[in-house]
């Protein structure tokens, strides 16, 4: 038996030892336990420890996308959710952690003109404030955990209500 296509592919990003950067994995730990299994069975989730445009290519045509990351730009513990296609054009000062090796709206925006287009998807990020090396998170980030979780676990529901 062959296993059915995703139809949401979930890229986690970011380091678990350096601080602040692990909270998308704190954050979607907590979420898919929690999705009910039909909508658990229509989503794959992969771990980029930093957002490249392979990432991106490798999201099917029928396929959309969730990029969950750390934010600096922005204040600790702040929510921010947009469009992939918001994130590639984004106002400055708000930046992805895990965009160390190039910039996210570079590898966005390399993807669209490898594709045609961007994957539909949404960014959701967590503002940042420390990430030096250990496991343990900013109070802020700690504080913000459970309306990331949420955040992500709204834009599951969200993207796969539009597939139907």
């Amino acid at each position: 038996m062959t296993a059915r296509a995703p139809e949401l592919r979930i890229l986690v990003c970011g380091t678990a030892d350096r601080g602040d950067d692990g909270a998308a994995l704190a954050a979607i730990a907590h979420v898919l336990p929690a999705l009910a299994e039909e909508l658990r069975a229509r989503i794959e989730v992969r771990r980029c420890p930093q957002l490249d445009v392979a990432d991106l290519l490798a999201v099917g045509p029928g396929e959309s996308c969730i990029v969950v990351d750390t934010v600096v730009g922005v204040e600790a513990g702040r929510i921010v959710s947009m469009s992939l296609d918001d994130l590639a054009r984004r106002p400055a000062g708000v930046a992805p952690r895990s965009s160390r090796a190039s910039s996210v709206d570079d590898a966005l925006l390399m993807t669209e003109a490898i594709r045609g287009s961007l994957p539909a998807g949404t960014f959701v990020g967590i503002g940042g404030k420390w990430f030096g090396y250990g496991e343990r998170y900013s109070r802020a980030v700690r504080a913000g955990l459970p309306a990331l979780a949420d955040a992500i676990h709204h834009s599951i529901e969200q993207l796969l209500a539009i597939r139907r």
